[in-house]
């Protein structure tokens, strides 16, 4: 607070009146609130906090109090606010209590010289729902600021002779639940570092998209984007495609040489997707060009330099590959020095709607027709289903569905001839359970009982549907996450 020596009384009366007022404003309509001292220890916490503590693992105020925040929050910035000074009036904050919109604002002393301490507001904790109009449109500013960017990153290609760049940035990166936010915030870390990264994940979950978006966001982005499938090229040809070939190296060669992709990322980025894949012969060479730093092509005996930032993905768990021997181990400790494990849809199913909706904007630009619009019942179907093929299958049953209605509105009916026909079970297994253990009880048995058993295997059906996020599975479920925490504290309440 400014100091007030010089004020009147009355005028002074009424500034601590205004003070005292907005504390206690904020309090009430807030979802939570806490003060930390200047060493950023917690001193107090309101009522409405309270209900994130057994999330955060404490059972009581007692327990929670007098810790340093970074102990207890995860994922906070209080302590650069005690040590900057600056208020943080809007931010995201996620972890194991979920996603958040906050406020962090320093107190200062009465002179208004000194930080004394901090104030954290949780202002909305349901972001997703709460501010998914204001969401959404952000996500379309990016998507047209993407499209600008691309637009002029293709101007410079035919301004630089055909230099490639990356297409994607992280607002490509479509979703705001938990699993999307973490990913996004290990990937924007890697971004900032020189060091190989490791992309692991399931095949369709955007593991090229989050390489390209790393390499737009790194030091490197006014370089190339170099990628290679090596699950697409034939052995033969692969060490020709890293290294590149030396003029007339064998019978038929190009008498100008063909330069590799190591060569063509030179200052940017080489992105090898399907990095398990890799013959055993080649996996000795590339490590070899990663530690020196320099390539030889084939067929010469000279050694040339590079400076290019390796990214890597699979889908396959290369520790295995490893312990079975057919994956070098100093390889994979050479790329596993960033690792980023990229989710699958599974465990994002808040992200679907919004997917469907950028999906489906695709389609519409690309055929020139209206946007589908899926009803109610279709979206709840969709977003039901286990996705073993994660985003490109659920992109691949959006334009079968539209193709099989005769105007721009999906129904369920779509949605459920498209998933029939594919011959693939694709219900999710956990509502499956639990509708199978419904089926099955025993009428006899005492109507407590058995309300209380169908309620836990409710619950234990929605937590593995959403790989254990208790704020997705409380509202699959349609209650609050504190009526949730009590039924997961004692199952056997009735």
């Amino acid at each position: 607070m400014e100091k007030t020596d010089s004020l009147p009384r009355d005028a002074q009366s009424i500034l601590e009146l205004a003070a005292r007022s907005m504390f206690h404003l904020f309090s009430s309509i807030s979802q939570g609130m806490f003060l930390v001292d200047i060493t950023g220890r917690i001193v107090w916490l309101n009522e409405g906090y309270k209900r994130f503590l057994p999330a955060l693992g404490f059972s009581s105020v007692d327990e929670f109090v007098g810790h340093m925040v970074e102990e207890v929050i995860p994922n906070t910035q209080m302590r650069r606010v005690l040590e900057t000074g600056e208020a943080f009036l809007i931010d995201l904050l996620t972890n194991r209590a979920g996603t958040f919109v906050v406020s962090r604002i320093p107190l200062r002393d009465e002179s208004g010289g000194h930080v004394i301490g901090a104030i954290g507001i949780v202002l909305f904790d349901h972001p997703e729902t709460t501010l998914q109009p204001l969401i959404s449109k952000f996500a379309l500013l990016h998507r047209d600021l993407d499209d600008a960017r691309r637009e002029l990153a293709s101007q410079r290609l035919r301004h630089t002779g055909g230099q490639r760049q990356s297409k994607h940035t992280f607002a490509s990166f479509i979703g705001t639940s938990p699993a999307a936010v973490e990913v996004k915030r290990q990937a924007r870390r890697a971004a900032q570092t020189s060091s190989p990264v490791l992309l692991l994940g399931e095949t369709g979950t955007g593991k090229e998209l989050l390489a390209h978006a790393i390499h737009a966001a790194s030091a490197r982005a006014r370089g190339p984007f170099i990628s290679v499938n090596i699950a697409a090229v034939p052995d033969t040809l692969l060490e020709a495609e890293f290294f590149g070939v030396a003029p007339g190296a064998y019978t038929g060669a190009d008498r100008k040489g063909r330069e590799g992709k190591f060569s063509l990322a030179d200052g940017g980025t080489l992105f090898l997707d399907e990095i398990g894949d890799m013959p055993q012969a080649l996996q000795a060479k590339l490590l070899r060009a990663l530690q020196e730093g320099e390539i030889e092509p084939l067929g010469s005996n000279r050694l040339v330099p590079f400076d290019a930032r390796v990214i890597a993905a699979t889908s396959r768990d290369l520790a295995v590959l490893v312990r079975e021997g057919r994956f070098r181990e100093d390889l994979f400790y050479r790329l596993n020095v960033l690792p980023v494990r990229v989710p699958p849809l599974r465990e994002r199913r808040s992200d679907i709607p919004a997917l469907l909706e950028v999906l489906g904007e695709e389609m519409a630009l690309r055929s020139g027709d209206r946007q589908p619009e899926l009803s109610a019942d279709a979206l709840a179907l969709l977003s039901a289903q286990t996705w073993r093929g994660n985003i490109r299958e659920l992109r691949n049953v959006l334009e079968q569905s539209a193709m099989r209605s005769d105007s721009a509105s999906i129904g369920r009916a779509q949605v459920e001839e498209v998933l029939k026909e594919s011959g693939i079970e694709r219900i999710a297994p956990a509502l499956a359970v639990m509708d199978g253990a419904a089926s099955a009880s025993d009428p006899l048995r005492p109507l407590a009982e058995q309300v209380a058993e169908l309620e836990r295997r409710a619950i234990a059906a929605a937590m593995e549907a959403t790989g254990g996020n208790k704020l997705a599975a409380s509202r699959m479920l349609g209650i609050s996450r504190a009526k949730l925490y009590e039924r997961l504290d004692n199952p056997d309440r009735k």
